[in-house]
C-alpha cells in the first residue's frame, strides 16, 4: 500500500505507521515524490490546508488537492477536519473513493468557544473591551445583561459540539432546544429538524450553529428565522458560515432585532475587510479559529491510525463521510 502525507506528518507519525502495517508491505510517499505518483490511500492533515479555504487555496494544498483527484487507485483518504464539505472530497466521494474525517478531536475545543462567546456576548464584554481601549470607567448600570439563568438556546447540530455544549449551558441554567437531521429525541430536549428551523426558533435568547454544512443546512438561518427569535436574542456560529444567510443576519445586527453575534465562520473566507461585520460593536468575529489547540494534531493522528488498521483488517472504517 502507498500513502501520500505532507513531509510534517511523516515525520511525526511514520513510526506509528509502520507499527500498523508490521510485516505487511507499504510505502510512504511525501509531496517531493507523491504528487506525481500513483498512491492507494491519503492523510490530509492540517499543515495541508494551512490557511487555505475552501475558496482560496495555496499552491501546497492546490497541488496536494491535485494529486489526490489523479491518483487512479485513491480508494481512501482521511482529513483532519470534522467536516467533508471541500470540494476535492466531494469529487472524491463521487468517484467511490472513501473519505473519513476527524470528527470529535477537536470537539470539546469548539464547544468551549461556543461557551466563552455566550458568555462573552451576555457579560457584554465587546463593550467593555472597547471601553477598556478607550481608557473609559464606566459601568454597566442602564443596559445591566440578562440574567442566563432561565433563557432558551437553541442548538443546531446534534453532533459531539453540540452535546457537550448543552450540557455545559444546562448547568447555568439554561433551557435547550436541539434542531438536527431528524426529529429523532435528542435526549429529554424539545427536538426538531432541521425544515422545521422556524417553529424551533421562536422565543430563542441563542442560535448556536454546530451543523456540518450540507444540501440541507446551506441558507438553513434566513431573515424569518432570526424575525422570530426572542428580543435581545444573540446567534453564535461554530459550524459552517454558509448555514446562514450572511446578508440577512447583517441586517437584522444593524437594526437591532438581533443584539449580538460571535462569528467563527463566513460564506466567504477570509471574511472581506469590507464585510460590515468587522466594524460592529455588537459582534464577534474570529478566523474559523474555534477548534485550533495544541492537542488537536494528536488526536487526529490517532483517529488515522486506528482508521489505517481497520482498512488494513478489512473492518469498516469510522466517520465515514456520505455524499451530499
Amino acid at each position: 500500500m502507498r500513502i501520500l502525507l505532507s513531509d510534517k506528518a511523516a515525520a511525526a507519525i511514520g513510526p506509528r505507521i509502520a507499527a500498523v502495517f508490521g510485516a505487511r508491505p507499504f510505502q510512504v510517499l511525501t509531496p517531493a515524490e507523491g504528487l506525481t505518483r500513483d498512491f492507494d490511500a491519503a492523510f490530509v492533515s492540517r499543515d495541508v490546508t494551512a490557511r487555505s479555504t475552501k475558496y482560496q487555496l495555496e499552491p501546497v494544498t492546490a497541488q496536494f488537492h491535485d494529486a489526490l483527484r489523479q491518483a487512479k487507485s485513491l480508494r481512501w483518504v482521511h482529513s483532519h477536519s470534522a467536516g467533508a464539505d471541500r470540494p476535492v472530497y466531494l469529487e472524491l466521494l463521487a468517484r467511490g473513493v472513501a473519505v473519513t474525517t476527524s470528527s470529535g478531536a477537536n470537539a470539546p475545543i469548539v464547544a468551549q468557544t461556543a461557551l466563552a462567546g455566550i458568555l462573552a456576548l451576555a457579560r457584554r464584554f465587546p463593550l467593555l473591551a472597547a471601553q477598556q481601549r478607550e481608557r473609559e470607567w464606566k459601568t454597566l448600570i442602564g443596559a445591566l445583561p440578562r440574567d442566563l439563568e432561565g433563557q432558551c438556546a437553541v442548538i443546531v447540530g446534534w453532533g459531539p459540539i453540540g452535546q457537550l455544549l448543552a450540557g455545559w449551558l444546562e448547568a447555568i441554567g439554561l433551557r435547550i432546544v436541539v434542531v438536527r437531521n431528524s426529529v429523532q429525541p435528542a435526549g429529554t430536549h424539545a427536538t426538531f429538524a432541521y425544515d422545521q428551523l422556524v417553529e424551533a426558533a421562536r422565543d430563542a435568547d441563542w442560535l448556536v450553529i454546530a451543523c456540518p454544512l450540507s444540501d440541507r443546512t446551506r441558507g438553513l438561518v434566513t431573515r424569518e428565522v432570526l424575525a422570530v427569535m426572542a428580543a435581545g436574542a444573540h446567534v453564535v456560529n461554530v459550524g459552517r458560515g454558509e448555514v446562514v444567510v450572511e446578508r440577512e443576519l447583517v441586517t437584522a445586527l444593524q437594526s437591532g432585532q438581533i443584539a449580538g453575534a460571535c462569528l467563527d465562520t463566513f460564506e466567504l473566507e477570509p471574511l472581506p475587510r469590507d464585510s460590515p461585520l468587522w466594524g460592529m460593536p455588537n459582534v464577534i468575529v474570529t478566523p474559523h479559529s474555534a477548534g485550533l489547540s495544541a492537542g488537536n494534531e494528536a488526536r487526529v493522528a490517532q483517529m488515522f491510525l486506528e482508521n489505517l488498521g481497520r482498512l488494513l483488517d478489512g473492518r469498516p472504517l469510522s466517520r465515514t463521510a456520505t455524499p451530499p
